[in-house]
């Protein structure tokens, strides 16, 4: 049907000796949009894309991907699926263009290599190994692959990671053409300014759950809260300037956000109990949330 989810999860249960790092996931995603997946390190991310791409069997509930089910049906998906995985997953003898040909040659109407190789900036390591590529470069080739077979669903595990800026836009620009043919983009990142530019559905994952989910705007947007950062003396007891309501944070030393309904008043008033402790602001901005300031406040401040 047309308008049936390109990915549709309900309840999904993975374990590992015995203990759910999927724990009764529901998740959906829908064709010519990207839905970006965020969460900490161990949320249960990877464990749910790799069941979606049927490399792993769920101990419960469903995944169904453009209606069939990955680990039963895998042989009808596999030419309507790509997969970029998190370790590249490409053979490492091969030369890089040898490899992108011979995977082109498995579907029946692929991408024009030429094109994708002049997107990607493949023609400098064509001739090279994968193995004696960088991380980067095999991030780009993964990709290439990823897509070369035009599917209508494309699973992307950190898509830029270790790419410099030009080559992070230029991957960029591909994942929304991808999105203007249609395709369901998938993708997991810890990158917040990506999944903010990128995404038209993101959701966050903590402990095998989804604990919120929605567009860009609708996760950042409040009619009060506001962010305001500031620069100053480390180690203030900021918080005792501000009324209830407000989370104060110190990421770095002497870097301080405050979160809540931040007006004139607020400002005037921080400024002034800085004033009292003889402390100067050295930078001073107030903006709006973003989505790395809800992520944080979804899922904490404190290494895991």
């Amino acid at each position: 049907m047309p308008d049936s989810p390109a990915l549709e999860i309900s309840g999904l249960v993975k374990r590992y000796g015995g203990r759910a790092v999927v724990d009764g996931l529901d998740l959906v995603a829908r064709s010519g949009q990207v839905t970006a997946v965020l969460g900490p390190n161990g949320a249960g991310k990877t464990t749910t894309i790799e069941c979606c791409e049927g490399l792993r069997e769920p101990d419960g509930g469903t995944v169904r991907v453009l209606g069939l089910d990955p680990t039963v049906q895998a042989r009808e998906l596999r030419p309507r699926v790509g997969v970029m995985l998190q370790d590249g997953g490409l053979p490492t003898g091969v030369r890089a263009h040898e490899m992108l040909a011979h995977v082109a040659r498995m579907y029946a109407d692929p991408r024009d290599l030429g094109e994708l190789t002049e997107r990607l900036g493949l023609g400098s390591f064509a001739r090279t190994t994968v193995r004696r590529l960088s991380g980067g470069q095999r991030q780009r080739l993964a990709l290439a692959a990823a897509i070369v077979g035009r599917p209508e669903v494309v699973f992307l595990d950190e898509p830029s990671a270790g790419m410099d800026p030009q080559t992070r836009h230029a991957v960029w620009d591909l994942v929304r053409e991808l999105r203007d043919e249609g395709v369901a983009v998938v993708l997991t990142t810890h990158l917040m300014d990506e999944a903010e530019d990128l995404a038209d559905q993101v959701v966050v994952v903590d402990h095998g759950r989804v604990i919120a989910q929605g567009s860009v705007p609708s996760l950042v947007s409040s009619a009060e809260d506001r962010t305001l950062r500031l620069e100053t003396t480390p180690g203030l007891a900021l918080s005792t300037a501000l009324g209830p309501g407000f989370v104060v944070s110190e990421p770095r030393d002497g870097s301080y956000t405050v979160t809540g309904a931040v007006d004139p008043g607020v400002v005037a008033g921080v400024t002034a109990w800085l004033a009292a402790q003889n402390a100067l602001a050295t930078r001073l901005t107030v903006g709006r949330r973003t989505l790395e300031d809800v992520f944080l406040d979804l899922t904490g401040r404190n290494l895991r």
